[in-house]
């Protein structure tokens, strides 16, 4: 394992096209996470036709550390211009904001750095070493297990993703129908395309993801029509020297702190579907509830920070876990990830770990396990990046960003997403998708639609439908096959429970509230 991870090292290094891609990558993930509103996804979506034209390392890892660097920007926003950058940061917001309000912004700002880096390269290696693990046994896995994955999956995101459960599962049937469009995996005829050519080969997922992600947004600032504005800083005693560092003595005293909430944001992120925003929360309240001095939480202290930022973090490296050993995306960066890999002739799954698939590289051949170990290194490096480049220059990116004038940033950002729907097919066709999907992500975020949900079944939606196809084509026991079979009953079984568990949760809570009120 050791010796993959000091190969994978040299197969970074040995393309320094690839190491500068990973270095542009943190600083403009964190500057579009730094955004107020606009996310990782956000600028995944916007810059995927350009990793088109990348190398297959130098796309995936590109794209790869702006997800992570983009989680860590968020705090930037939350903690100088209490509006979290990214939905990951909104548990940030109430520590961090009373810091700056205080003259602390810089102890605030370093901490959130820390924590951060501290629970990514938590959450890295969790994937490194558990990625590998799982997909020995995941390999084993034929159509019948995999489509009782999906099913679970599925039932996973629509239950769990989001306030209410009915909203949840139906966006995540949108999805499976947009994704279902085209051309019938089994008898080649089409369906749903409407005599639209452009969606004989079914939606392009650029457009769809730039219409969700970017434009969506670009109508709520349009709608917002208000300014982000730095605050009004608290003074700096200057009898106290430690007003902008993150000592020695908090880091101490947060490190126990730190490890919990990256175990707690590691789990989370191997759950399809939950991501960072519930992990900031989840581990914020946990840490609070465990403080001997839970009242001082808010008002302004190092931990309300360093907890949901290590959680949050920790996300990213354990969400790839469930796309490289079953293929199914863990997050909407994940899924975004899946279509990359295509495109660069790579299958994810447990395959994706074996020593038969070969990769070009630049000049080079090399296996795939050999490729994905080159892709880990990646990350660990843009770890480094983003946490040197936010420990020194966080403040400065915020200046920067609070005096951009919105009335020219949104536009722009608006005649971008428009280029790059264009440019991924070359179809004006495509910006009308673009287009149509912002209005329909606009309304879905306004009645509290899962965007998360519909995105990551429009990309398992194919793929559940050849499993599906495959297993009663070489069944005996048609559709019993699936509750026959020990491995794909006990993961349809666990789908169940957790829909049950999550309904009978929603039911208690709603007759507490009742019960508050009456």
């Amino acid at each position: 394992m050791f010796a993959d991870l000091i190969g994978g090292f040299g197969t970074l290094f040995g393309d320094p096209a690839t190491v500068g891609f990973v270095l542009l990558a943190a600083v403009v993930g964190i500057v579009f996470g730094a955004l107020p509103g606009l996310t990782a996804s956000a600028a995944i979506a916007m810059l995927l036709p350009l990793s088109f034209n990348l190398g297959a390392l130098q796309a995936l890892a590109f794209l790869y550390v702006i997800g992570k660097s983009g989680r860590y920007g968020g705090s930037i926003a939350a903690i100088l211009f209490n509006t979290p950058g990214t939905a990951a940061s909104a548990a940030t917001m109430q520590d961090g904001f009373p810091m700056s309000q205080s003259g602390r912004s810089g102890k605030a700002l370093k901490t959130a750095t820390v924590a951060s880096v501290f629970g990514d390269y938590f959450g890295e290696f969790m994937l490194i070493f558990g990625a590998v693990f799982i997909a020995g046994y995941t390999k084993q896995f034929g159509p019948t297990e995999y489509f009782a994955i999906y099913v679970m999956a599925f039932i996973v995101i629509g239950s769990v993703v989001g306030d209410s459960i009915i909203k949840g599962i139906l966006s995540t049937l949108f999805g499976a129908l947009v994704g279902l469009i085209g051309e019938d995996v089994i008898s080649g005829q089409l369906r749903m395309t409407m005599d639209i050519p452009e969606l004989e080969s079914g939606m392009a997922l650029v457009p769809l993801l730039i219409g969700v992600f970017v434009i969506s947004e670009v109508i709520i600032q349009a709608e917002k029509a208000a300014k982000v504005k730095m605050i009004t800083m608290g003074a700096v005693d200057p009898n106290d020297p430690g007003a902008s560092q993150f000592t020695w003595p908090e880091f101490k005293r947060c490190l126990p702190l730190m490890f919990r909430s990256s175990v707690l944001g590691s789990f989370i992120g191997m759950m399809p579907g939950l991501g960072s925003s519930v992990a900031c929360f989840v581990a914020y309240g946990e840490e609070k509830r465990r403080s001997k001095e839970p009242e001082k939480w808010g008002t302004g202290i190092v931990e309300g920070i360093a907890a949901p930022e290590s959680a949050n973090n920790a996300v990213s490296g354990p969400s790839m876990i469930p796309l490289l050993t079953l293929g199914i995306p863990g997050s909407t960066i994940a899924a975004v990830l899946i279509g990359v890999f295509i495109v660069h002739g790579l299958q994810v799954g447990p395959q994706i770990f074996g020593e038969e698939n070969m990769v070009v590289v630049g000049k080079s051949v090399m296996t795939s396990r050999e490729f994905i170990f080159g892709l880990f290194a990646a990350g660990l490096l843009g770890i480094a990046a983003y946490g040197i480049i936010g420990y020194w220059g966080g403040p400065f990116i915020g200046r920067v960003i609070s005096k951009i004038p919105q009335n020219y940033l949104y536009p722009f950002i608006f005649v971008t997403a428009v280029a790059a729907s264009y440019s991924s097919r070359v179809s004006i066709a495509d910006v009308g998708f673009a287009l149509l999907f912002g209005v329909i992500g606009y309304a879905m975020r306004r009645t509290k639609f899962s965007a998360a949900a519909f995105i990551i079944a429009f990309v398992l939606a194919g793929n559940m439908e050849e499993s599906f196809r495959q297993a009663m084509l070489i069944s005996d026991n048609g559709i019993l096959v699936f509750v026959t079979q020990p491995v794909s009953l006990a993961f349809l079984s666990l789908g169940l429970a957790i829909v049950l568990f999550r309904a009978i949760s929603q039911m208690r809570r709603g007759r507490k509230a009742r019960n508050g009120t009456s």
